[in-house]
Formats: C-alpha cells, sequence, structure tokens
C-alpha cells in the first residue's frame, strides 16, 4: 500500500492505517525532533505527543500527498512550543550528526557550522537534507513561492560552504 493510500485511509477513520502512517514516518520524525531538542528522550515524547495531536487531526488533511510534510510541521511546531517553554536554544553535549556517522568527528564541524545559522536557516537545512523534503513541499509548508525557498536554500548553503572554506574542509561541503 502506497503512501497516498494509507493516508486516505487514515483520513477516512481507519486507525490501523494511521498507526501504520505514523510507523512509516517515525524516523523522519525522530530526526526533526531530535534536530530541535537535541535530546533524545524528549525526542520520543514529542513523538508521543505528534502522534496524539496527529490523530485528532487527520482527518482535517485535505491532500493526501502531504501527509509526511504535515507531520513534520506539526512536530516542529511542537519543539519550538517547547523550546519557548524551556526558554533554551543552546545545543545540547549529544549533537544530532552523529547518528549514522562513523567515529570521525566531522559532526561536530557540523554542529558549530549550524550554529551560525539563524532558526529559519537551520529548519531549511533539516527538512532538505535530513528529512528529504522536496523543495515544492517545503514551498507549499511555508506558503512561499518555490523560487524563494530555492534562494534561501542556496543562501544558505553558501554560509555553510564560507565556514568550511575558512576551515581549510572545503571537500566537505
Amino acid at each position: 500500500m502506497t503512501d497516498i493510500e494509507l493516508a486516505k485511509k487514515a483520513i477516512d477513520g481507519n486507525d490501523a492505517a494511521f498507526l501504520e502512517l505514523m510507523f512509516a514516518h517515525r524516523e523522519a520524525l525522530f530526526k526533526t525532533a531530535l534536530a530541535y531538542l537535541k535530546n533524545e528522550k524528549e525526542a520520543l515524547e514529542a513523538i508521543q505527543e505528534v502522534t496524539f495531536r496527529a490523530y485528532e487531526k487527520i482527518s482535517t488533511v485535505r491532500n493526501p500527498e502531504y501527509t509526511k510534510t504535515w507531520l513534520i510541521r506539526i512536530m516542529m511546531n511542537y519543539c519550538r512550543d517547547v523550546l519557548k517553554k524551556q526558554k533554551r536554544i543552546v545545543f545540547d553535549e549529544e549533537p544530532l550528526f552523529q547518528y549514522g556517522i562513523s567515529d570521525d568527528y566531522t559532526y561536530l564541524e557540523i554542529e558549530d557550522a549550524m550554529k551560525l545559522l539563524s532558526e529559519e536557516q537551520r529548519e531549511l537545512i533539516y527538512m532538505r537534507y535530513l528529512n528529504e523534503i522536496k523543495i515544492k513541499d517545503i514551498a507549499e509548508m511555508k506558503a512561499t513561492p518555490e523560487s524563494t525557498v530555492k534562494t534561501r536554500l542556496y543562501k544558505t548553503l553558501g554560509i555553510l560552504k564560507s565556514y568550511f572554506e575558512e576551515k581549510g574542509g572545503i571537500r566537505r561541503v
């Protein structure tokens, strides 16, 4: 069953389809939560809360093809609310990029580079490269033209490229 068919069933009130849909997108939701909250325990709590929120509102989804994007948007909003409540923006010692990377310390450099970016720029990088969301879908989420998203992404990548050029590691960009 495709994601769209699954989403259609979940929207129609099929609980099993909803659970399967959440299971299919659990990794993207976890990565998003971890990117924002920098704490595995809080990320797992975020998934529980987002699952509950999504279950309550799944019937309001108009376009089943954007269900993953809709879920990630809920997660981002939830994480922003948590951070506002905690009044913290500081990164934790356990960086996101250590997951899936071998024993080299490239992720530390990436974390340092990400600190240079604004929250909006980090969010754009997370959506595009961590969650592999298409530019078209990001544009729809942000209610901005695709060209604007491309320009912002290009500018953000330019900042990262400059940072790594200064560090002498242009091959990593």
